[in-house]
């Protein structure tokens, strides 16, 4: 048991330590967004936006070995743990290609942000800063989404494969 708990601590510190490497990732390419964000060009943001998204979630997935071709190499118990998981989230993007509609989709959740950002592009200077932060905090928030999904993920992954039913574990 203290073997079992001992490689679990273990996963959970690699698994930390990539998370950080991501959001320090996350954090340079929201503050290239942001800095696209101040620009006075009505939807140069929005394409800085979707284009930043599409590129840096599945760099995230990569990192925690969940891209769709690293899935795809893993052994079919793992994958079933993979799969069952994506399908009780809909939401999630850890292990899907992604493509400009599915970015379009996670930055609907942060919709009204974006639109007032839209909005405050127009008023001089400080509407810029406001455009600005509101990019930074929308792309934060969807990709610390992200993050903690893939976590789970890979946190799951690293349980050891039941050999038996649990049925079978309670009753014997």
């Amino acid at each position: 048991m203290k073997a079992r708990r001992h490689a679990g601590a273990a996963v959970e510190d690699v698994s930390d330590a990539i998370a950080r490497r991501c959001r320090r990732l996350v954090t340079q390419r929201a503050l290239f967004a942001a800095g696209v964000a101040m620009v006075p060009v009505p939807g140069l943001d929005w394409l800085t936006d979707v284009g930043v998204l599409v590129k840096l979630l599945p760099e995230i997935n990569r990192a925690f070995g969940l891209s769709p071709e690293q899935i795809e190499m893993l052994a079919p118990d793992r994958k079933l743990v993979v799969y069952k998981t994506l399908s009780a989230g809909s939401g999630m993007l850890v292990g899907r290609m992604v493509t400009r509609e599915l970015v379009m989709q996670a930055l609907k959740v942060v919709g009204v942000r974006l639109t007032t950002q839209q909005a405050a592009k127009y008023v001089p200077i400080a509407g810029q800063a406001v455009s600005a932060m509101l990019t930074f905090g929308a792309l934060k928030y969807v990709c610390e989404q992200h993050i903690r999904q893939c976590q789970a993920v890979s946190r799951q992954l690293a349980l050891p494969a039941p050999d038996i039913p649990f049925a079978e574990r309670v009753d014997g």
